[in-house]
């Protein structure tokens, strides 16, 4: 396979910004509802903090139309989706359950007033505001807004998505739009790939990675070897240190051709700096194991 055309970045006058500190992850999704004056979306998994959800409840009292997605399944979850769901259609919001038999839903992202879009890796949750790495991407690209209201209309109607050319190219959506832009993504390195992933595993991703290393790009993989507080959850790969792909999307073949994922390619040095110096600094505090791959000698 060889590397296909790079998703395109936002126009030069959007505005996109990324949270990595706990607090500011917690502040951007709250500033996001709280400026929010039409229309609210969110693609949920879990949720369980408080404010978050005083907050959605504070925007439809004052008139914001708040619809959200949850999944049926979650590992050791099920009261605590059924306490969520509750909750927020006791506050008035419209509530979908995704349906598809086979897909497991995964995606973490919100759309505000059709013009703003968070794209998280983290779950509203007090443990990923305060215990993860974690990443939280907000932007002003209408496209990305758009394209992330039609996939989630299209799930929570229960229809598939169509991934037309209008959609966003910058949005890699499992299991439809995954797989291949991710080996794209792969193939497309020429300096260097970094990853954090604890769920790092597919067979296809770890051969290109083990081809790209072979070919001299440096490959560094962090699994659950971060720096005390901080717990392995988000996903992130940095390549070249000029592009960066964020989201809920994990390289395990479940993620990948069997869950609905949402991730975001950013290719703004304003957002990928920092996310590069997160990066090395995760890969620093690994050392050694950074530069292992599933299946190399330990």
């Amino acid at each position: 396979m060889s590397p296909g055309p790079r998703p395109s970045a936002a126009e030069p006058s959007v505005a996109e910004s990324v949270a990595l500190a706990p607090v500011a992850r917690r502040e951007a999704l709250l500033r996001a509802i709280d400026e929010a004056r039409r229309h609210l979306v969110l693609s949920l998994f879990r949720c369980d903090d408080q404010g978050v959800l005083d907050a959605l409840a504070a925007a439809v009292r004052r008139g914001v139309a708040v619809e959200a997605l949850l999944t049926r399944r979650a590992r050791r979850g099920r009261k605590s989706l059924g306490r969520l769901h509750a909750a927020l259609t006791g506050m008035g919001a419209t509530v979908a359950w995704f349906a598809d038999p086979v897909v497991k839903y995964h995606a973490k992202y919100l759309v505000a007033d059709e013009t703003t879009a968070l794209v998280m890796t983290l779950n509203p949750t007090r443990k990923c505001f305060g215990r993860t790495w974690d990443a939280v991407i907000t932007t002003g690209d209408t496209r990305v807004a758009r394209s992330l209201l039609r996939l989630f209309d299209a799930d929570a109607s229960g229809r598939p998505p169509v991934f037309g050319p209008d959609f966003s190219p910058r949005l890699l959506v499992g299991p439809e739009r995954s797989r291949d832009e991710v080996h794209r993504l792969i193939l497309d390195a020429r300096r260097s790939i970094g990853i954090l992933d604890h769920k790092l595993a597919d067979p296809g991703v770890v051969t290109l990675l083990r081809e790209r290393r072979n070919a001299g790009v440096a490959v560094t993989v962090v699994g659950k070897d971060l720096p005390s507080p901080l717990a392995a959850h988000g996903k992130l790969m940095v390549v070249d240190e000029t592009r960066a792909l964020v989201g809920s999307l994990a390289l395990s073949t479940l993620s990948l051709d069997f869950r609905r994922e949402v991730s975001l390619m950013v290719d703004d040095p304003a957002l990928v700096q920092p996310l590069a110096a997160a990066w090395r600094a995760l890969s620093d505090h690994a050392g050694a194991r950074a530069r292992r791959l599933p299946g190399d000698p330990s």
